[in-house]
């Protein structure tokens, strides 16, 4: 029903030539403002400094039944909180030297389940996954 993401990935698509998404996005951030969004996206980009677990509140009182959850921290946070479903891990055909864990320090192991997996004629390759009902 929309996407959430938190402020790297916000700023990162804010560099692409044109805006990708037609559904609404909320950020979440402590440190960006209203002043951050450009004009032309207030209409579709909000703000939220909420928890995890209140801002799915907030959204499934709005009509919201999933959304697509999308940055490092703002998933290791909804995974934390037990609020990823299932999730789509895409590789590219690349190894990086360094780089930031895409999960980050997990309190306790997150089993998977697996749902299928695409190739694509780039290289990349995106597996989806459940996750197991006792994380959730």
């Amino acid at each position: 029903d929309g996407l959430v993401m938190g402020r790297g990935s916000f700023l990162k698509v804010l560099t692409f030539d044109e805006w990708p998404y037609e559904k609404p996005v909320v950020v979440m951030s402590a440190s960006l403002g209203e002043d951050d969004i450009p004009v032309g996206l207030r209409d579709r980009v909000r703000l939220s400094r909420l928890s995890p677990s209140a801002l799915m509140e907030e959204l499934d009182k709005e009509g919201w039944a999933r959304a697509y959850v999308d940055g490092g921290k703002v998933n290791q946070s909804y995974l934390a909180e037990g609020l990823i479903a299932d999730m789509v891990l895409t590789r590219a055909p690349i190894l990086i030297g360094e780089g930031l864990p895409l999960f980050g320090p997990l309190d306790n192991d997150i089993d998977l389940q697996h749902v299928s997996t695409r190739t694509f004629p780039s290289g990349l390759v995106g597996s989806t996954y459940q996750v197991s009902p006792q994380n959730a």
